[in-house]
């Protein structure tokens, strides 16, 4: 998890403040030291952590939090303030060309991910009804041509080539004449990194820049090189004049540091987050839902984004009516875990809840659970499509039973355990109906409470 370490440690101190009905001055410094050696070893810039801490202690030794009733609430809700302005106050997105075809130059050190990502931002354009064009500019980095073209082919973009003989300034130009002819509107210009900054890399991004005039410039960024990113991102926003950076590997760098630090250092704002191994783990960066995830507040909109855009609206509805009319059956249930498995892993939804004690998280194997799905998905699957629908002749039958289970790996007993705990399922549908009913008929009107 991002910033595991980072959110155990502060929750932990500021959980100390809430405990208390008046603060001092003393305590305020002991939990600020606490805070200043969680930021440290998260990795966040020396300098931006000095200035962090000391605009946080001035708001929280004023009159207003010292002589208030809940002053714990009060330095919380400063912490998650100064985090939200370090981080860059509000989500920045893509400036869209308001006339043409909108270009976007991604660059940044090989290794970082930059055509991965490319494939990323495409797909999420995509799916928000733009039409990206992906465009092989990096000539050098062998086979980075033909990973760009399995990419595009993964998600279904198109990807513009003309081979590693040509220049990058001759390839992007001529993959805005075929975006304009194509009614392509975003082009994704994948460009050539090296393992450290020369001058000759940046020569020739300047060229790209200068002749195609991008409306975006991102810098691909991995975060778990920690202060390095930072130093990177300076090295890249002095040359090119970067519009914002994309954090890859979030999602396995425990510190943070980068993340904290990019914004306050170069002026840039993180634009997007690389948080997992699937084309589709591509975030926006929301620095106030950042903020409050690591301060164990969750990130409830991030969640209910995450089910509007996994969850098919029209099929949950359909299994909802389902269940409420004693129609629900395996096959239902089935759909209905599909539904869920394409929210994510369990823990990254868990993280997302408020009240979730980060320290508390580390020690819990949720492994378990998913490894249960997936064996209910297994017994489900090794089903005629008649067993499905009528759970019953399971039920009655020992060499179905015996089939099933090893079809799917499993045993009789499990088997068992899942036909009982669908009609138990069933059975408590039933009685919600019955309430509902009741609620209708106003029968839960007469009763005196």
């Amino acid at each position: 998890m991002a910033f595991e370490g980072l959110a155990s440690k502060l929750q932990e101190t500021l959980k100390k403040l809430r405990g208390k009905g008046k603060l001092s001055e003393k305590d305020i410094k002991d939990a600020m030291r606490e805070v200043k050696l969680a930021l440290l070893e998260a990795d966040v810039n020396y300098k931006v952590v000095k200035d962090f801490i000391k605009s946080v202690s001035e708001k929280c030794l004023g009159e207003e939090v010292l002589q208030s009733l809940t002053p714990g609430q009060h330095v919380i809700k400063i912490v998650n303030e100064e985090l939200k302005e370090l981080m860059g106050s509000s989500e920045s997105g893509i400036q869209f060309s308001s006339s043409g075809t909108t270009i976007i130059m991604l660059v940044g050190l090989q290794g970082a991910g930059k055509t991965t990502m490319a494939g990323k931002l495409a797909l999420q354009l995509r799916k928000k009804n733009k039409k990206p064009l992906l465009v092989a500019c990096d000539i050098y980095r062998p086979a980075a041509i033909k990973q760009l073209q399995v990419v595009g082919k993964q998600i279904d973009v198109p990807v513009f080539t003309m081979g590693d003989k040509v220049t990058p300034v001759d390839i992007s130009k001529g993959a805005l004449e075929y975006a304009k002819n194509n009614s392509l509107n975003v082009v994704i210009i994948d460009t050539a990194g090296r393992l450290h900054i020369d001058e000759e890399l940046m020569n020739e991004l300047k060229d790209v820049k200068e002749n195609m005039n991008p409306d975006e410039i991102l810098l691909v960024v991995d975060s778990m090189t920690g202060q390095d990113a930072v130093n990177v991102a300076n090295s890249f926003n002095e040359q090119l004049d970067l519009t914002g950076v994309i954090l890859t590997k979030l999602d396995g760098d425990t510190r943070g540091g980068a993340a904290l630090s990019i914004k306050a250092m170069t002026g840039k704002p993180i634009k997007f987050i690389g948080v997992g191994e699937k084309m589709s783990d591509f975030e926006v960066f929301h620095p106030d839902r950042m903020a409050s995830r690591i301060l164990g507040m969750g990130d409830v909109l991030s969640l209910i984004e995450k089910a509007q855009q996994s969850i098919d609206e029209e099929e949950a509805k359909k299994l909802g009516n389902r269940m409420m009319s004693q129609e629900f059956n395996l096959e239902d249930f089935l759909s209905s875990m599909q539904q869920m498995k394409k929210l994510g892993p369990l823990n990254k939804l868990i993280e997302m809840m408020p009240g979730v004690n980060t320290k508390e998280l580390q020690n819990v194997d949720l492994s378990g659970s998913e490894k249960e799905l997936s064996k209910i998905e297994a017994i489900i699957n090794s089903m005629t499509i008649k067993e499905r629908r009528n759970p019953s002749l399971v039920s009655s039958s020992p060499s179905r039973k015996k089939r099933i289970a090893s079809g799917s790996g499993t045993t009789i007993q499990q088997v068992n355990k899942l036909l009982k705990d669908f009609e138990n399922m069933k059975k408590m549908m039933k009685q919600m109906k019955g309430m509902q009913k009741g609620f209708k008929k106003g029968l839960f009107g007469k009763m005196p409470f």
